[in-house]
C-alpha cells in the first residue's frame, strides 16, 4: 500500500489535516451536506439515485438486492444487538469507533452489523450516474491525489489493487491519516479506518472513498471477476462527493 508526504514544491504541503477526536465531527464531514449530525441511526436511507440509475456498470438488481435485502439486514441485526445489550439505537458511529461500550456478548455482532451499516450508508454516496459529475478527482483533491501517488492513473492502480488483493470479503480505502497524509488501504469484513482498537494504528484515518468488494455488490454481473468490477466501478465514482469529504477534512 502507497502512502506518503506532499513533496515540497506542492502547496498543500503546509496544509495538515487532523483526524477529529469526536466521532461526530468524523462523521459530518463524511455524509451529504444535508445531513444531520446523528444521521447516520438505525434509519436506512434512501437510495440517492434509482436503482437502475448506475447501469450498464452496475445493474439494478444487484443495487435492489444490495440496498433492499444486505443493508437492511444489518440494520435489524444491528438493533437486535443493541436491544440485547440495553444500548441507545443511535449515533451508530460512537458505537463502532469504541466498541469498549459494547458488552462482549454483543460486541462482534454489532461491529460486523454496525460497520456494514455505516459503510453502506456512506457508499451509496460515493456513486453517482455515469456522467452526471465529473469523471476524475479534480482541483485541490486531484492535486493532493497526484502530489501522493504520482498520478490519477497510478492513484487508480494502488487503490484497485487494494481492493482485488482483499482476501475474501471487505473494503478498499482512500483516507486521510491523523497526520495529513493520503493513504490507500483495506479492511476485512465491515471494519472501516475510523475503528480504533480493531484497525491497525497506522491505518486510522478519515475516509475519504470507498469500494465494497463483497462479492453480493459485483456477483451478479461480473461472477468472480473483482477486477472487471472495479475498473467499471470507477465511472459511477461520485468525484463530488468525495471532493467535499476532501474539503472538510482540511484545517
Amino acid at each position: 500500500m502507497q502512502n506518503c508526504h506532499y513533496p515540497k514544491h506542492n502547496p498543500l504541503m503546509n496544509r495538515r489535516v487532523f483526524l477529529s477526536n469526536t466521532i461526530s465531527a468524523a462523521t459530518v464531514s463524511l455524509l451529504p451536506a444535508t445531513s444531520s449530525h446523528a444521521a447516520i441511526d438505525l434509519a436506512q436511507p434512501a437510495l440517492p439515485y434509482a436503482p437502475e440509475a448506475l447501469e450498464p456498470h452496475i445493474d439494478a438488481m444487484t443495487m435492489n438486492i444490495h440496498h433492499g435485502k444486505h443493508h437492511a439486514a444489518y440494520i435489524k441485526n444491528l438493533g437486535d444487538a443493541l436491544k440485547a445489550a440495553n444500548l441507545p439505537q443511535k449515533h451508530v458511529m460512537e458505537l463502532i469507533a469504541d466498541l469498549s461500550a459494547v458488552p462482549e456478548a454483543q460486541r462482534t455482532l454489532v461491529r460486523n452489523n454496525g460497520g456494514g451499516h455505516v459503510n453502506h450508508s456512506w457508499f451509496w454516496n460515493w456513486m453517482a450516474p455515469a456522467g452526471s459529475g465529473p469523471q476524475g478527482p479534480e482541483g485541490k483533491l486531484g492535486e493532493a491525489i497526484q502530489g501522493t501517488f504520482g498520478s490519477i492513473a497510478d492513484f487508480k492502480k494502488v487503490f484497485a489493487d487494494a481492493g482485488t488483493k482483499r482476501f475474501g470479503s471487505g473494503w478498499a480505502w482512500l483516507i486521510i491519516t491523523k497526520d495529513g497524509r493520503l493513504k490507500v488501504t483495506s479492511t476485512p469484513n465491515q471494519d472501516n479506518p475510523l475503528m480504533k482498537g480493531i484497525v491497525a494504528d497506522e491505518d486510522l484515518g478519515t475516509p475519504l472513498l470507498g469500494l465494497d468488494v463483497w462479492e453480493h455488490a459485483y456477483y451478479l454481473k461480473y461472477q468472480n471477476k473483482r477486477p472487471d468490477y472495479i475498473a467499471a466501478w470507477w465511472s459511477v465514482v461520485n468525484w463530488n462527493q468525495v471532493a467535499k469529504s476532501f474539503a472538510s477534512a482540511q484545517v
